[in-house]
């Protein structure tokens, strides 16, 4: 073997030198050769009788039995299988080799020799062959020896001696073999195919082909069942590493043996106040198997929720309910650590299934006249139970009961109904004939007048049951008004006042023993609150009906003295009030919740609660809702003992959230919490980032006002996109401070990985800000594009009327020129006249000859300018709708052009 010599080395290295185990070395080296080169019978009887005793005391011994001692024993059990009494011994001795000597302990590196020569011996397959063959023998002590091997084998070297009995032909069959032998050979195979099965599939499915069901229910029962031994629980130990994610296990045992022999285990029989420890351990394995049922297999198996779902389904055909609410809550004599376990059961049976969940609310518990439905009897037990297991054991119950299940939710809505306030102050032992909504009530108005909020918080717990995503119920709720504590001095209040009152309340009390042990309380009224306000606009109205309520909130969130859990929490109650808020009232509306969070907390430090409580101990310990620790050997004596190990140990914690709240935070809440910051982060800063109210820009700013020029009009518009350039700017400079505060959330303060923990949310909010950035930008330029295209048209206009005044003038010349002409004509008539010719000329002929002429040429100019005055007419009238359509007033910018330009007056028609 190669291990050989590396092992005697190792033998000085232990003792200090090789000198000092030289003595031991040389005295298991002279027995084994006595072994195996010794001529006589009794001789090497006596040797191996000898060495095991020397292997089995000494570390030195065993050690040096590890170097050579192995192919010598391994040859005897081999070749000298007749002689039994040699088996023995070398069986024995290989026990003494493989089993640790509980000396004064040593140095932290010491070697194990036990350890070493397990690892050695598991590496011969061919070893452990031998070793199974040795089952087959019949002497009662050679098998008990080699399952004693075995064992030791497998503790130390678990996959390699998994892997070795798979590559042997039926080694798993002749170990289910052992199982119907004698009670002592039967238990140590019980054990032995416990350790096998832990997380071997393979060898799992084996042990099932093999009858591992039969076998292990026959044994249940002739050990007594519940009230057996410890083999009870090896065998449910073993029953649950078989079904334990694997749904064709499950299937199999569903279709053929059934789930009767397994509830029966759970019947409570005899004195039901007698439990010793050992029955409640085997309870507790039985519950984990039913656990393990509900479970339905591994997450990877696509069959799982249908295998779920029927194995719910048979179980309570099969009345496992009334052996569960028997133990859970009937049973007042079963320790605590049954009665949680069978009320989580509950929880877990109901879950995702509605006719069990139409089969608790029928439950009817007691006898008469005591009578009272089970679910009364769940809550009972939320309200008086004095250990926090048993609470949030019952607390889930309810939790499976109202999730996704909104008839329920309604049904147990419609039941709180307030009571007189003589009831209100009765003793909380009065409330057995109490409906469920009153005795919830209850237990929320009796902890002011007790001065005690444990039980206010357990109702509350109850109530964010009641209320979760279900707006019909928020509503109903928020309609109940409770009596004050003193009735004739005080209006009723609402029950969300009250439940806020309680919440302030909570910082300054103190519990029954006088220390500040309320660090739960404040966090589980925030749960219920927040689940309250989520997506309920009139929750969150009715909220901020009340003034101090806000400024409350305010100064919780800045509060160093709270937990980081309360912080968080109220910061995300102080969001919920802006993004549901639907309120038009000033003072109410989220602006001015926005304005007041980054007036009073800040903004930057607002979304710094948010990081802290993700990175609490509340948030990062959320586990799986399955994930719960497999009940071995090892571990059943401290699962049966539950102590409220949480509560005992909250007095010493101050600024640290209670340990408890991982349970009732589950991952549902975490998540939606979560969810719910993100939404926050993007709301408030998008209300934060807008004006308070989304007026437009001044229409009659953009309008020209009477009597202002052109030019003025331009210049004014010109000053009025500075000045809104110049408010846009200054807008983004303070939205960009605001993001590059965002960036730095977590300061300096903040190690690297704390800051890259926030370095996403807040890249998040700055990209926000940078995407309003750009938008206003975008405005800044469309102002001026409009700007510079208003300036270029006002430009056109005034080339146009220029135009048309230089067309005019052109017009008024030509009909000067005509005018003149005609008095020209005139004058040289006069002229003639006055010359006194012989013979006359006709003057009026001549007149109406030259007036004639005149006019055809004036007739045909003018024919002319009109045509041209038609085609400017048209073009102005254009140019007059483009000015109507832009807003320019075009009597107005006409105005004064040609008054400077008359006419002259008629001549010829003043001498006429």
């Amino acid at each position: 073997m190669d291990l050989a010599s590396r092992y005697k080395g190792v033998v000085g290295f232990v003792f200090g030198n090789e000198n000092s185990g030289s003595s031991e070395d040389s005295y298991v080296e002279r027995l084994l050769d006595r072994i195996s080169n010794g001529k006589l019978a009794e001789d090497r009887r006596s040797a191996i009788v000898e060495l095991q005793s020397v292997v089995a005391e000494s570390r030195g011994a065993q050690l040096a039995f590890g170097a050579v001692g192995f192919p010598v024993i391994m040859g005897v059990l081999k070749e000298e299988r007749d002689d039994v009494e040699m088996v023995r011994g070398a069986l024995e001795t290989l026990v003494g080799a493989l089993t640790p000597i509980d000396h004064a302990k040593g140095p932290a590196n010491e070697v194990q020799p036990a350890l070493m020569n397990t690892d050695l011996l598991s590496r011969e397959s061919e070893s452990i062959s031998l070793l199974l063959s040795l089952l087959s023998e019949e002497d009662f002590y050679v098998r008990y020896y080699t399952l004693q091997i075995l064992t030791a084998l497998l503790t130390n070297s678990q996959n390699r001696l998994q892997e070795a009995i798979l590559s042997i032909p039926r080694g798993i069959t002749r170990l289910m073999d052992m199982l119907m032998d004698r009670e002592v050979i039967r238990n140590e195979a019980l054990l032995l195919l416990t350790y096998l099965t832990r997380e071997a599939e393979e060898i799992q499915k084996i042990v099932v082909f093999e009858g591992a069901f039969e076998k292990i229910f026959s044994i249940i029962k002739e050990e007594g069942g519940s009230d057996g031994g410890v083999v009870v629980q090896d065998c449910l130990e073993l029953l649950n590493n078989i079904l334990r994610n694997n749904a064709s296990n499950q299937v199999l045992l569903r279709e053929t043996m059934g789930f009767d022999p397994l509830i029966s285990i759970l019947k409570l029989r005899g004195s039901t106040y007698s439990f010793t420890q050992q029955k409640t351990i085997n309870l507790l394995s039985a519950l984990e198997t039913i656990n393990l049922l509900m479970m339905g297999g591994s997450e990877a198996d696509p069959q799982k929720d249908s295998n779920k779902i029927t194995n719910k389904s048979v179980l309570v055909q099969k009345k496992l309910l009334d052996h569960l609410l028997m133990l859970g809550i009937e049973s007042q004599w079963a320790p605590i650590a049954v009665r949680c376990s069978a009320l989580r059961c509950i929880g877990d049976l109901i879950a995702g299934h509605p006719k069990n969940l139409d089969a608790l609310s029928s439950k009817v518990l007691g006898e008469e006249p005591q009578m009272e439905p089970a679910l009364n009897s769940i809550l009972r037990i939320i309200l008086r139970t004095s250990t926090m297991q048993e609470f949030i054991a019952a607390d889930h119950v309810f939790k499976n009961f109202c999730e996704k299940n909104t008839d329920g939710q309604a049904m147990l809505a419609s039941t709180l109904i307030p009571q007189p306030n003589s009831m209100t102050h009765a003793p909380l032992e009065e409330d057995v004939n109490m409906s469920f909504g009153s005795m919830l009530l209850h237990g929320l108005a009796l902890s002011e007048s007790d001065g005690d909020l444990e039980t206010c918080c357990r109702a509350a717990s109850v109530l964010t049951h009641i209320l979760k995503d279900n707006s019909q119920c928020k509503e109903r709720v928020l309609r109940i008004e409770l009596e004050a504590p003193m009735g004739s001095l005080g209006a009723p209040e609402p029950l969300l006042h009250r439940i806020v009152r309680y919440l302030a309340v909570a910082s300054s009390m103190k519990n029954k023993d006088g220390k500040p042990g309320y660090s739960y309380v404040q966090p589980i009224i925030l749960k219920l609150l927040v689940t309250w306000l989520a997506d309920c606009p009139s929750a969150v109205q009715c909220f901020l009906d009340s003034r101090p309520h806000l400024t409350y909130l305010l100064e919780l969130v800045s509060n160093s003295s709270t937990t980081v859990c309360v912080r968080g929490l109220a910061a995300v109650l102080l969001g919920e009030c802006v993004i549901y808020n639907k309120s038009t009232e000033s003072g109410k509306d989220g602006f001015t919740i926005a304005d007041a969070i980054s007036q009073k907390v800040g903004l930057t430090s607002y979304f710094l609660k948010f990081d802290e409580m993700q990175r609490s101990f509340v948030f990062t310990s959320v586990k799986p809702a399955e994930s719960r620790k497999p009940l071995t050997r090892s571990n059943a004596a401290s699962m049966a003992e539950i102590v409220d190990v949480e509560e005992n140990d909250s007095s010493d914690q101050k600024n640290e959230d209670h340990p408890i709240l991982s349970s009732i935070f589950d991952a549902q809440f975490v998540n939606f919490v979560k969810s719910l910051e993100v939404n926050i982060r993007e709301n408030i800063v998008d209300v934060y980032s807008r004006p308070k109210s989304d007026v437009a820009v001044v229409p009659a700013e953009m309008e020209q006002r009477g009597g202002e020029s052109d030019k003025d009009y331009v210049k004014r518009l010109k000053a009025f996109v500075e000045k809104q350039c110049s408010e846009i700017q200054k807008l983004l400079g303070r939205n960009a401070t605001l993001a590059e505060e965002l960036a730095r959330t977590g300061g300096s303060g903040q190690s690297q990985t704390d800051a890259r923990v926030s370095s996403g949310s807040d890249r998040v909010q700055a990209e926000t800000l940078r995407r309003d950035l750009q938008e206003a930008s975008q405005r800044i330029e469309m102002l001026k594009a409009e700007k510079a295209k208003i300036e270029s048209e006002a430009s056109m206009y005034q080339n146009l009327a220029g135009k048309l005044e230089s067309d005019l003038q052109s017009l008024s010349d030509a009909y000067n020129s005509l005018e003149q002409n005609n008095l020209h004509l005139e004058k040289e008539v006069k002229a003639l006249k006055s010359g006194g010719a012989s013979t006359p000329p006709d003057i009026e002929a001549i007149k109406a000859e030259a007036r004639e002429e005149a006019q055809k040429e004036s007739e045909a100019e003018l024919s002319d300018l009109l045509v041209c005055l038609g085609q400017e007419q048209s073009k102005v009238e254009r140019l007059s709708t483009r000015l109507a359509e832009l807003g320019e007033d075009v009597d107005t910018l006409l105005e004064g052009i040609g008054d400077d330009m008359g006419l002259p007056e008629d001549d010829d028609e003043e001498e006429e």
